[in-house]
């Protein structure tokens, strides 16, 4: 059985999109879920923040560009929890990609031979902050699109660009059974009217795809990055941390009911 792939994106940066990418795949191995999370982003966050550094020649940039088996760079990063790195090349991929025919197909490709080695059951895709052809690649490898959205009225904006991708995606038969996972609200502060205000629009628009859990503000999720430690490893009983299990938990309900679970 083929594992669930679920790109996480937002084409704005700094809207806690790799805090949920490395946060909820440490929360689902937690919960018994073999999960392998993919840094296709150049600034390697998801890298640095399980405590790793990004080295020439042993992340996602070679298998990207050829299409080739991922498998040998997939290292444990956690029990139950592997991690393809970004790397120093990463940023130069968009410029090379370009120039192949098959520069949309490569990453589905190379997920596709990971999976037949390996018995994972969910990858997450941490992609960069644009919709350049890094995130082409993931919503294109992708099932399901999980949008962070930060609580801000600026964020809203964008929110319909990127789920109209998903459209264009599906006309073009690149991906024709991509959908709309989910949508996230990060950095939300519920004594704010804002805060509020945002989320209720969302949900007039995308309610069936909103997760009930919202990512608070919350200051050891923003310093755990610097310990290279997921927030349950430095404060497992923060608003963080029980945040993200609560998601995670509405994230094995949405898309893994079949899967083993603790």
């Amino acid at each position: 059985m083929s594992a669930v792939t679920i790109a996480i994106a937002n084409q704005k940066g700094g809207v806690g999109k790799t805090t949920t990418t490395v946060n909820l795949g440490d929360a689902l191995a937690r919960s018994g879920i073999a999960t392998l999370i993919v840094d296709l982003d150049p600034q390697a966050n998801a890298t640095s923040s399980l405590g790793f550094e990004k080295k020439p020649g042993e992340g996602v940039y070679e298998p990207l560009l050829t299409g080739g088996d991922l498998s040998s760079r997939a290292i444990a990063a956690r029990k139950n929890l592997w991690l393809v790195p970004s790397e120093l090349d990463l940023a130069a991929a968009e410029l090379e990609l370009s120039s192949q025919k098959e520069y949309l197909t490569n990453l589905k490709a190379s997920l596709s031979q990971l999976q037949k080695g390996k018995k994972i059951q969910a990858i997450l895709i941490d992609c960069p902050p644009t919709l350049g052809l890094l995130s082409m690649n993931s919503l294109t490898a992708a099932d399901h699109l999980i949008v962070t959205l930060q609580s801000e009225y600026l964020a809203l904006e964008g929110l319909g660009q990127i789920v109209g991708v998903i459209d264009q995606l599906k006309e073009s038969k690149l991906n024709k059974t991509l959908s709309l996972g989910g949508i996230v609200m990060t950095m939300y502060d519920g004594r704010t009217k804002l805060s509020q205000e945002v989320y209720a629009e969302a949900c007039k628009h995308y309610k069936k795809k909103m997760f009930k859990t919202q990512i608070p503000r919350n200051i050891r999720l923003s310093e755990c990055p610097s310990f290279g430690q997921t927030i349950f490893e430095y404060d497992p009983k923060s608003p963080g941390a029980l945040a993200y299990q609560n998601l995670a938990k509405e994230v094995i309900k949405r898309f893994f009911s079949g899967s083993s679970k603790k």
